[in-house]
């Protein structure tokens, strides 16, 4: 007896890819309530019913965009933090793994910051629960830090840094088009990019009291 044929399990895996990524450009733009299932299917070019096919409704479609989008940084962070090496060289690692990712993925700032606009004393329930891998990953490198003896150890507030660091590229990216759009900056642009990189990385060394020189000697 012949074997089924994959190519529908493949078209469905495309056109769940397709939409996840228009999805995701939708939401940034528009907000999760602005954003109907009707302006989704048309930017994927399929009816709306068919989008039930892979996601029963637009919470649940939204909710796959943000798991998309965090376990996509989640497993470079992950695989930094389980590389062997000294601790401020992961850190900063980490740090400049953050940048690239949201200037390569705009929308998760963009995401990022509606949902803290609109969120309640509890903050974001979605963002919330995707965002627990990552305070694990942070406790753990906490933990190994301590478990560092004398001058090894860095004395760092983990959580200070990762929310000042993460704040400064959100915020840098998402609001300078629109107050300042005559400085011509867009995410895409590598001049842009490695020159906030640069600036997060001396602000990430500040933080860790890393004293830094001049070429000079200064």
């Amino acid at each position: 007896m012949a074997q089924a044929s994959p190519q529908p399990t493949r078209r469905a895996q495309r056109t769940r890819r397709v939409l996840l990524e228009e999805a995701e450009r939708l939401f940034a733009e528009n907000g999760f309530e602005a954003t109907r299932l009707e302006d989704v299917a048309t930017a994927v070019g399929i009816r709306r019913a068919s989008i039930v096919y892979h996601f029963k409704d637009k919470r649940e479609l939204y909710d796959a965009v943000l798991a998309d989008v965090f376990s996509a940084y989640h497993a470079e962070l992950a695989s930094i933090f389980d590389t062997p090496g000294p601790l401020r060289e992961r850190i900063e690692d980490a740090v400049r793994a953050w940048v690239d990712f949201v200037f390569r993925r705009p929308s998760l700032a963009r995401i990022l910051l509606r949902e803290i606009a609109n969120a309640g004393p509890a903050g974001s329930p979605a963002v919330r629960t995707h965002i627990q891998p990552f305070w694990k990953l942070i406790q753990r490198f906490i933990e190994e830090n301590k478990a560092h003896e004398g001058s090894t150890a860095i004395p760092i507030d983990a959580v200070y840094i990762a929310g000042a660091i993460a704040g400064c590229t959100v915020f840098f990216v998402t609001t300078i088009p629109s107050v300042a759009p005559e400085l011509g900056f867009a995410p895409e642009d590598q001049e842009s990019l490695e020159r906030h990189r640069d600036e997060v990385l001396r602000l990430t060394r500040l933080l860790l009291g890393v004293e830094e020189h001049s070429e000079s000697g200064g």
